[in-house]
């Protein structure tokens, strides 16, 4: 994206977000990027989005949209709005005792175990009623619990990439051969797609849904339940890929949206 923000006469400056303030005195805007270790220091990096806005820099996303939407119980409140969710169980502590019971809760064969604070499947854990965790075990953090779907291997899961908000560009992420997380950290293949209307409408509802009408981006991923219907993920408005190479008039979007932005200052 780079190219096209300097076609636009922006200025890209990569900065450490746990550098000094000082080192932001310049910056007019700040666009999250590749902060990928937030969610083991998440206080400590809303607390730097916040002290840099009281400078009164612009942060894309804002720290009250961060601080929502890092915390994954944010999809009960979407849920709760009307939106498609994934069953799930809310844990402040996963025990093993725990796993068997959501699989029975769920009537299912295998769940999924997630951090409540996390990205990336990072700390994620899969188990089945013939692959239960060792007596003992422990998450060792809030953590959620939900049924596995078998569309995320069998079909893959979706991203619906909005920018500004409008959608922006469709793309289907596939597991590996004998893993069912679809980043490419564990293997993962993205294909650009072309939703079908139906498909898009669900995500565009759940974009909708999202309390706030300042995100620069957000990145609405979903699979689907046995119903046929999408369900939503993720609504990932922190620091989301959002797939560049699937896209090729991305850089341009997002730099005139920047752009924007620092006319209003």
């Amino acid at each position: 994206m780079r190219p096209a923000f300097e076609a636009a006469g922006l200025k890209l400056v990569e900065i450490d977000w746990r550098a000094p303030l000082e080192d932001f005195a310049d910056i007019a805007l700040v666009l999250l990027g590749t902060a990928w270790d937030y969610q083991d220091h998440f206080d400590d990096f809303v607390a730097k989005l916040e002290a840099l806005e009281a400078r009164g820099i612009r942060v894309c996303n804002p720290s009250r949209v961060v601080r929502w939407n890092g915390d994954k119980r944010y999809l009960k409140q979407l849920g709760d709005a009307g939106v498609t969710t994934i069953p799930t169980l809310w844990f402040d502590e996963v025990k093993s005792s725990d796993v068997a019971i959501a699989l029975d809760a769920f009537e299912a064969t295998r769940v999924v175990v997630k951090r409540q604070i996390g990205a990336g499947g990072l700390g994620q854990h899969s188990f089945g009623h013939d692959a239960l965790p060792q007596p003992g075990w422990r998450m060792g953090q809030p953590a959620m619990i939900q049924p596995f779907l078998p569309s995320v291997v069998e079909e893959g899961e979706y991203t619906f990439v909005f920018i500004d908000g409008e959608y922006s560009h469709g793309v289907l992420k596939r597991a590996a051969e004998g893993e069912y997380r679809i980043q490419s950290l564990y293997g993962g293949i993205e294909h650009a797609f072309e939703p079908q209307p139906e498909d898009l409408a669900q995500a565009s509802a759940v974009f909708a849904a999202l309390p706030f009408e300042d995100m620069l981006y957000c990145r609405v991923d979903m699979a689907r339940l046995p119903s046929g219907e999408l369900a939503v993920m993720e609504a990932e408005a922190i620091e989301p890929y959002l797939y560049p190479e699937q896209a090729s008039d991305l850089g341009e979007r997002m730099a005139a949206s920047v752009t924007r932005r620092l006319q209003s200052l």
